[in-house]
């Protein structure tokens, strides 16, 4: 038996795997659960099938189930949440699957190298691709100042790095969200964050030495 198989599967979830270095990414992190005895499970484990198979809705649809399957196996989840495809928001897919681990009950933790709130992403995307700025909504009755994208869509998730759901499912199962310039520091410090839940602050003090 590896080292790795004794500790608790780790599913890393995020975009990373349709970023162009997501190979030598995902063998950083994993060297990087093993430095906190976790054993870290990229998405792509146990897909070497996929690569044969031509693109298309049955790939597609076999990618999902495989994930899921993925998922059901680990033990708890680490999350990248950064902003995808140039917008303000996460992947879809992750934020799915942060939902489906919240809904099991199982450790969470997340990393992203955009610190900015919610806000300044939305605001930012929307003056950079449609050169349209936020409008301020004041209350007429005293209620709380309420910013409108240019569809009249309500910027929500105030002081929160992302959508409150997204956020808030990741901190209702424990964990924090690191923020780092390095992705690679982000997620050694979400890593972290993540074995302090599974092991508790005192056992993990000790293997992060060990």
């Amino acid at each position: 038996m590896t080292e790795s198989a004794a500790y608790p599967k780790v599913y890393l979830g995020g975009d990373l795997v349709f970023r162009k270095d997501a190979q030598q990414l995902f063998k950083a992190f994993k060297e990087a659960c093993l430095a906190v005895r976790l054993h870290g499970v990229s998405p792509f484990d146990g897909q070497d099938e996929v690569e044969a198979l031509p693109p298309g809705k049955e790939t597609s649809l076999l990618i999902a189930r495989l994930d899921r399957g993925l998922m059901d196996e680990c033990a708890a989840a680490l999350f990248c949440i950064d902003p995808f495809r140039r917008a303000a928001d996460m992947d879809p897919g992750t934020a799915v699957e942060i939902g489906y681990m919240a809904a099991q009950n199982k450790p969470m933790a997340g990393y992203t190298v955009d610190g900015r709130s919610y806000h300044q992403k939305v605001q930012s995307y929307f003056e950079q691709a449609w050169h349209t700025p936020l409008t301020e909504e004041k209350p007429q009755t005293g209620g709380r100042v309420r910013w409108l994208d240019a569809d009249a869509m309500i910027v929500h998730s105030e002081g929160l790095l992302q959508n409150a759901m997204v956020e808030g499912f990741i901190r209702q199962a424990g964990g924090d969200i690191a923020v780092a310039d390095d992705i690679l520091t982000a997620f050694r410090a979400a890593a972290s964050d993540l074995a302090g839940l599974i092991y508790g602050a005192s056992g993990q003090e000790g293997a992060s030495h060990g």
